[in-house]
C-alpha cells in the first residue's frame, strides 16, 4: 500500500509540482519518440493505436498498452504530458517511482480493456476506431491526485479555480454524457471514463487489503490481551500449543 502524504493542504496554490523525475522523463521521452515516429511512419498509428476489433479478433493484444503513446498532434501531447508532469511528479514522490509506474500501466491498460467491452457492448461504431494518447492513464492519475488532495485548487481551462475533487466530478460527468450520447467528436470518452474507474477501484482495492491488516493487527491485539487477563502463557511442545 502507498504510504499516505505527510500533510494535507486545506488549499494551496503553486506552479508545477518540482522537478522532472527519471521515470517521468523515460515516459515522456517513450511519448516524444513514437509521435514523431507516427509523422514519419503513419502505419505506427494503425499498428500501435488501440483498435478493439483488432485486439479480440486479431489478438494484438499489445495495443492495450501501446496506444497509451501515441497522440493526435501538437496541442494533443502537450498537454497530456503537461498533465502527467502536474499530477505524476507528486504522487511519485509520495509512492515511489515503483508503485506509480504500475499504477500508471494498471490504468492506462485497464482503460483499454473497459474501452474494448464498452465497443461491444454498447458502441460498435468504436469497435474500428483507432484510440490514441495518454488519457487514460492521465485520468487514472488525477483521480489518485483528488483523493490525496481533494481541496487542492487546480485552474479548470486556466481560468476558474475549482478543488480537485469537484474538477474530477465535473471531467468525469462530462465523459459519462459524451459516451452515452452517441457519435461525437472522436474522443474515447469512454477510455476516460475507464481510467477514472480503474484508478477508483485500484486504490479501493489496496485500502481494502490494509483494512483487513489493521482488522487483523486489532484481533491479535485483543488475544494478546486477553490472554495476559487469563494467565493463559504458551507451553512448552510436547504440552500442546497452549496450557492454562
Amino acid at each position: 500500500m502507498p504510504p499516505r502524504p505527510y500533510y494535507r493542504s486545506v488549499s494551496s496554490y503553486s506552479f508545477g509540482p518540482g522537478p522532472i523525475s527519471s521515470a517521468l522523463k523515460i515516459l515522456i521521452a517513450a511519448n516524444v519518440v513514437l509521435f514523431f515516429m507516427q509523422r514519419l511512419v503513419p502505419a505506427t498509428t494503425l499498428e500501435l493505436g488501440l483498435r478493439p476489433v483488432m485486439v479480440v479478433e486479431h489478438f494484438k493484444i499489445w495495443q492495450l498498452v501501446t496506444y497509451m503513446f501515441l497522440h493526435v498532434g501538437l496541442l494533443h501531447i502537450l498537454f497530456n504530458m503537461l498533465a502527467l508532469w502536474m499530477f505524476g511528479a507528486e504522487l511519485e514522490r509520495i509512492w515511489g517511482t515503483r508503485y506509480f509506474l504500475k499504477f500508471y500501466f494498471v490504468t492506462g491498460g485497464g482503460a483499454a480493456i473497459l474501452t474494448v467491452i464498452f465497443s461491444y457492448v454498447f458502441s460498435l461504431e468504436l469497435q474500428g476506431a483507432v484510440i490514441i494518447g495518454a488519457s487514460g492513464a492521465i485520468y487514472g492519475l488525477l483521480l489518485a491526485y483528488a483523493v490525496y488532495y481533494p481541496n487542492r485548487q487546480i485552474y479548470m481551462y486556466f481560468l476558474f479555480p475549482v478543488p480537485v475533487k469537484y474538477f474530477v466530478m465535473i471531467v468525469g460527468a462530462i465523459s459519462l454524457l459524451s459516451a452515452t450520447g452517441g457519435p461525437g467528436s472522436g474522443v474515447a470518452h469512454a477510455t476516460h471514463l475507464g481510467g477514472l474507474a480503474v484508478g477508483y477501484l485500484y486504490l479501493k482495492g489496496r485500502r481494502l487489503r490494509l483494512g483487513a491488516e489493521l482488522q487483523y493487527r486489532l484481533n491479535r491485539w485483543r488475544i494478546d490481551r486477553m490472554r495476559r487477563r487469563f494467565d493463559v502463557h504458551k507451553g512448552g511442545k510436547e504440552r500442546g500449543p497452549w496450557i492454562h
